[in-house]
């Protein structure tokens, strides 16, 4: 392709036309910058260095100067809301929610943030009413996320299973594993309320619609012990192993009572070693070394722990070891081993502890639902040494 002199036009031509556009804009934002308050920049200038209070008070002369700043009024609102000044809050959405000039879409914003408000206040009844009439918006997502969190406050189970439905239709996301665990809570309202039939039901529900909810399956186990169905109660809790082996260790201890009132604690110590030697875990080899303590004296108990040990060397098998040590110790020899067991058993203390895979909150007691950041099953049933957290 042969160089034209024209070409050399084209360069000037657009540095002229950039140079241009540039000018038209710097205009633009001049004379929109002239147009807003004085206290806007202040306020600005006070997020800036972090001083949310002088912000905060700038921003409300703005909206007393110039009430159509929509935008500034969601966001004050919000943050008012987040500091804990609902009812700031609630004034600043109600006025919005009342003018008459809004459009569909703002006012729509504006009744989700106030359904915020009143679920941030306590007011349950009026957030589920504001959330529920948003179903059919653009933030029917977000609204049946917040009717669901609201539903679990008030343990109403049923309306939170009919959300969760609804959910899932929306989002197209599964909500199976949240929908078995309600149905756990409404069977664990039936039982304690004596009514084992409407427990079942709801329990091989769960099963259904979450073939692997193992919490189903251990309470389902539990009720046929509570009429005498060892045999039964048995057969469910050994599917745990195909549901989730990991969960096996929660129902080791049923299992051998099981055998126990059927007779056969034998077999009963025998299936738990065979679950042990597959599945490595603290729990599992508390329970085992109970039952072989019992019935193969402490020798035995000694060995299985040490064999253990070296199979998985951990603080906490160390501390069971030295438990099962002070069975077979001389007296003169006592002493010591107990004052090792001592310092080994508070170095071990947190490593004994369950923790929330979601927000990291450790207790010494397993949870279905964590009690700090209310997620459903996020609780892992080994001890933290076993998942790796730290002293």
């Amino acid at each position: 392709m042969e160089f034209q002199l024209w070409m050399l036009l084209i360069f000037p031509l657009f540095f002229g036309m950039g140079w241009l556009a540039a000018r038209i804009d710097i205009k633009e934002l001049l004379s929109e910058s002239s147009v807003l308050p004085h206290s806007y920049f202040q306020g600005l200038n006070f997020l800036l260095n972090e001083q949310q209070d002088k912000a905060i008070e700038a921003f409300i002369e703005v909206v007393k100067v110039d009430p159509q700043t929509v935008e500034l009024h969601f966001a004050l609102g919000s943050l008012f809301r987040r500091r804990g000044e609902v009812d700031r809050a609630l004034r600043m959405h109600h006025n919005l929610v009342d003018r008459a000039d809004l459009d569909d879409d703002k006012r729509q914003h504006a009744i989700f943030e106030l359904a915020q408000d009143y679920l941030k206040a306590g007011i349950l009844d009026r957030a589920e009413s504001l959330f529920s009439e948003l179903e059919s918006t653009p933030y029917a997502k977000q609204s049946l996320e917040f009717l669901l969190e609201l539903f679990q406050k008030e343990h109403d189970w049923l309306k939170a299973i009919a959300v969760t439905q609804r959910l899932a239709a929306v989002s197209g996301q599964p909500y199976s594993k949240e929908t078995a665990f309600f149905y756990c809570e409404l069977a664990s309202e039936e039982i304690a309320g004596d009514n084992p039939v409407a427990a079942r039901e709801h329990l091989q529900q769960a099963l259904q619609d979450d073939p692997n909810a193992v919490r189903a399956n251990m309470m389902l186990g539990d009720l046929f012990v509570s009429e005498d169905k060892h045999e039964e109660a048995i057969k469910l809790w050994k599917n745990i192993e195909a549901q989730d082996a990991q969960y096996l260790p929660l129902v080791a201890e049923r299992l051998l009572n099981s055998y126990r009132s059927l007779n056969r604690e034998v077999d009963g110590i025998a299936l738990l070693r065979e679950y042990l030697s597959k599945y490595h875990s603290l729990d599992l080899m508390n329970v085992v070394f109970v039952g072989v303590l019992k019935n193969e004296g402490p020798a035995a108990a000694y060995q299985l722990v040490r064999d253990e040990l070296e199979r998985n060397p951990t603080l906490l098998g160390l501390d069971k070891l030295l438990e099962a040590r002070l069975l077979e110790v001389p007296v003169d020899m006592r002493a010591d081993v107990e004052l090792v067991k001592d310092l080994v058993h508070k170095r071990t203390r947190n490593l004994a502890m369950y923790q929330c895979a979601h927000c990291g909150f450790k207790a010494r007691q397993f949870y279905w639902h964590c009690p700090a950041c209310h997620a459903w099953g996020s609780y892992s049933p080994r001890r933290g040494e076993e998942t790796g957290m730290p002293l």
